[in-house]
Formats: structure tokens, C-alpha cells, sequence
């Protein structure tokens, strides 16, 4: 791609995080220097695939005047889609049923036809593989990988993770001053389904007692005895910090009670053997629960589970993330200049790269077993359920 590019698109798929109007601004100011217009795609894409549902046609013209002052806001200019998969439309069929097309043929033409050359395209895990499969079919594209969990594969740092672990880290000191006073043990539920830097990382700034991850099944007796260690040391309270991917070691407590209540259950109705309640479709809650309890059980202490979920998706950029999200946005436009497509930008520091889609796709970024980070945690006298 050329300076005879004149119209490039941004969109952003794959949820919320703190700061996308950073990204946004970087991307259109940076344009702007090349004399090129750039356009907005409503929800993902969304705006493209159903513009009857939008006053503005679902593609929104973007300039410096626009965005400069929503850099360092909350919220997102152009919205977000958790699931906009144009391999995969939800439609009613002459049967009134509903079943998934294939429109991503509809989207490409729609992208000509609004004389959009070029996507740059704020993504998390999930709807990176959407874009290397429309790349396949001819979509030039430039990626920012985002999230919170800071789990994208080929980059140190995703956009958003600095202000999630922001938000974390200050309630955790909420938390801490709570059960301090309270004189209970605080046990708080952050997100990372797949890898715990956010529960790893928050835990280490207030000095948790223990923080469980996916990468490391937990052994709740020894989590108990080192709270139990704490109170004759004269500490009266604790703070336990979980990844909502944690799981117990085989033949654990936690595991044991679990099992034992899916055979109570399966006694009482055969079908009735998976999760219950709320957790049936949404887990958010249940690893903070299920510590939480187990703890009470093995120390005969009070504990209050505390879950921070979706919360850490909301608020203000941090300082990091607005100069990350300016970054990534110029990186991506200094990379469709450059005649790149197909490829994700990486923050290595202290530069920004290119890598292919297909060294990030499919893959998730997992904390090791010998990270600086766990290693520092363990000189901090921070259990990790092992």
C-alpha cells in the first residue's frame, strides 16, 4: 500500500477494554499526516453487515477534530462486538429457523464498494482468527491486539492489560484494608480464563497471601496452611487473589467436594450432573465461591468471596495505555504504508514489530513455569497453591 491509498477503516472486535478511543485517535491523526481519510465500522462489523440497523449507514466518517479529545476517555467511538463473525450471521431461514451463513464474500464487497482499501482492526484472541481467514480472501489488514488478560500470543503487552491491572491492584488494597479491619479472609476473583498475569500480577503489588492461576493447579491445603501460618505470626486477616480459570489439583479437597456433590446430585436426577445456577452459562464467580468456601471449611476462619469480573473492563485509560493505544494506532497506519498486510503489531520492548497472524492465531500467551514473575512471587513468600 501506497500514499495513493486514500481510505483505510478502523474497527474493533472482540469486547470492551479500557482506552480503545487511544488506538482510534492514533490511528486517524497518523493517517491524517499521509492525507489519508479514515473511516469508522460500527460494532465490529456490524455497521457493514447490517446498516439498516444504524442512522449513519454503520460507516462513520473520523478526523483529528473527532477524536482528539477522546484519547484518554472511557468508552468506545465506534462500539464493540463480542462476537461479529462474518463466517458465522445468525439469520431466520424461510422456516423461521435460525442457522449461521457464510457472508464474509458480502463483507469484502461491501469494504469495495465503500472504497475502503485497507482494515486496521483492534482485536482480541477469537476474532484474530476471523481476520487472518478474511485476509486469506484477499482483506488487507493491519491488527492491534487487545485485552485485558493479557493473554494475545507474540506480544509482551496487549492494550488494555495496564489499565485492568490498574483497576485490580487498587482494589486490592480496598480489599485489604476491609479484611484487615474485619479481621476475615478477603478471597477476589479477576479475569483469565487461560492465564493468570492479571491475578499474578495484581496479587504481587499488595503482596497477597496466595494467587491461584490456571497455569498452576492449586492444592487448597496448602493454601490453608499458609494463612494458617500468617495468623500465628499475629495476622488476623488475609487476601487471596484467584484467576477465574483456576482448578484444583486431582484428588484435592476442592476437587473431592465437587465430585461428591455431582454424585449427590446424579442420585437425585441422572441428568442433573453439570453446574448449576447462573454458572450454567456464566462462570463469573465460581472459582472466588469455591475457594472461598474451602477455605472456611480447612481454617475455621470467616471469608468473604469477592468477584471483580467485568468491572475491570470500565473506567479511564492508565498513562501506559494511552501511550500504547497511540502507538499501536500509528504503528498500524506506518504498516499499511509500508505495503504490510496480514500481520499484528507487537509490543517487544522497546519496539513496536510485525508478526505474522499466524504466529499469534490459536495460541494463548501463559504465564511459565519459570517467569521472572513467579519466581518473585515465591521470594515474596506469595503461595501459588503448589
Amino acid at each position: 500500500m501506497t500514499t495513493r491509498t486514500q481510505r483505510i477503516a478502523i474497527n474493533v472486535s472482540g469486547g470492551y477494554v479500557p482506552g480503545l478511543n487511544a488506538v482510534i485517535t492514533g490511528v486517524v491523526v497518523a493517517a491524517s499526516e499521509l492525507k489519508w481519510e479514515v473511516v469508522g465500522i460500527r460494532d465490529g462489523f456490524e455497521g457493514l453487515l447490517f446498516p439498516d440497523r444504524y442512522p449513519d449507514g454503520g460507516v462513520v466518517k473520523l478526523t483529528r477534530t473527532v477524536v482528539e479529545d477522546h484519547s484518554g476517555a472511557g468508552g468506545a467511538l465506534l462500539g464493540t462486538a463480542g462476537r461479529s463473525d462474518p463466517f458465522h450471521v445468525r439469520t431466520i431461514n424461510a422456516e423461521n429457523g435460525v442457522e449461521e451463513v457464510d457472508r464474509s464474500d458480502e463483507l469484502l464487497e461491501a469494504l469495495r464498494a465503500q472504497g475502503i482499501a485497507a482494515v486496521i482492526s483492534v482485536v482480541g484472541n477469537r476474532a484474530l482468527s476471523i481476520l487472518w481467514k478474511l485476509h486469506r480472501k484477499g482483506l488487507k489488514t493491519v491488527c492491534v491486539p487487545k485485552s485485558v488478560e493479557n493473554d494475545m500470543a507474540a506480544t509482551l503487552l496487549s492494550f488494555g492489560f495496564n489499565s485492568a491491572l490498574s483497576f485490580a491492584t487498587e482494589t486490592l488494597d480496598r480489599v485489604r484494608q476491609a479484611a484487615q479491619a474485619a479481621r476475615k479472609i478477603g478471597v477476589v476473583e479477576v479475569l483469565g480464563e487461560h492465564a493468570g498475569w492479571l491475578a499474578l500480577q495484581s496479587g504481587m503489588a499488595v503482596c497477597a497471601d496466595a494467587v491461584l492461576i490456571p497455569e498452576i493447579p492449586y492444592d487448597m491445603w496448602k493454601v490453608a496452611a499458609k494463612l494458617q501460618d500468617r495468623q500465628k505470626e499475629g495476622r488476623s486477616y488475609g487476601v487471596v487473589v484467584v484467576a477465574e480459570g483456576a482448578t484444583p489439583v486431582a484428588g484435592g479437597p476442592a476437587q473431592a467436594v465437587s465430585q461428591s456433590l455431582q454424585q449427590l446430585k446424579a442420585s437425585l436426577s441422572p441428568g442433573a450432573t453439570g453446574d448449576e445456577g447462573s454458572h450454567v452459562v456464566e462462570r463469573s464467580g465460581q472459582a472466588a465461591k469455591t475457594v472461598a468456601l474451602q477455605l472456611q471449611r480447612l481454617t475455621d476462619r470467616e471469608t468473604y468471596p469477592l468477584v471483580l469480573g467485568q468491572l475491570l473492563r470500565g473506567g479511564a485509560p492508565t498513562a501506559v495505555d494511552r501511550q500504547l493505544g497511540l502507538g499501536y494506532g500509528a504503528g498500524a497506519v506506518r504498516a499499511l504504508h509500508d505495503n504490510q498486510s496480514g500481520v499484528m503489531l507487537a509490543f517487544q520492548p522497546p519496539d513496536l514489530k510485525l508478526v505474522p497472524l499466524t504466529e499469534a492465531i490459536n495460541k494463548v500467551r501463559v504465564v511459565p513455569a519459570n517467569s521472572l514473575f513467579v519466581q518473585i512471587a515465591r521470594s515474596l513468600g506469595i503461595c501459588l497453591g503448589d
